[in-house]
């Protein structure tokens, strides 16, 4: 992928629970952008998977200011097919432990991809 693509990408987004979300907004990364559009998307308990999904889609494929998504790893396993699909590298998608949700490497999809490339 040439520079070219990555170039006007300066924004990190992401989809998290409420307590990730606050983290992440106080560390400085949240925007809205002249259009209202937020950098960020919370999910809870009663947040259709569809929502997520229209999320994340906004985020890889609408956005072009957009460097890489952060997503909680137990909100990627509810999008899973999606997100294993996702193969560009701008924007990077992330998966990132959560609270109450503890890292699997097993299921991150960045990790599968470079287990595969080394033969493990």
């Amino acid at each position: 992928m040439s520079s070219q693509q990555a170039s006007g990408r300066s924004l990190i987004a992401l989809i998290a629970d409420e307590d990730s979300t606050t983290g992440f907004i106080l560390a400085g990364i949240g925007d809205v952008n002249k259009d209202g559009e937020r950098n960020f998307f919370v999910v809870d308990n009663r947040t259709p998977t569809s929502d997520i999904e229209d999320a994340f889609n906004k985020f890889t494929k609408d956005r072009n200011d957009i460097a890489i998504v952060l997503i909680n790893q137990h909100i990627a396993d509810k999008i899973r097919p999606i997100v294993d699909k996702y193969m560009l590298a701008f924007p990077a998608v992330l998966e990132i432990p959560s609270k109450d949700h503890p890292y699997d490497p097993s299921k991150d999809a960045v990790l599968k991809r470079v287990q595969k490339l080394f033969g493990e």
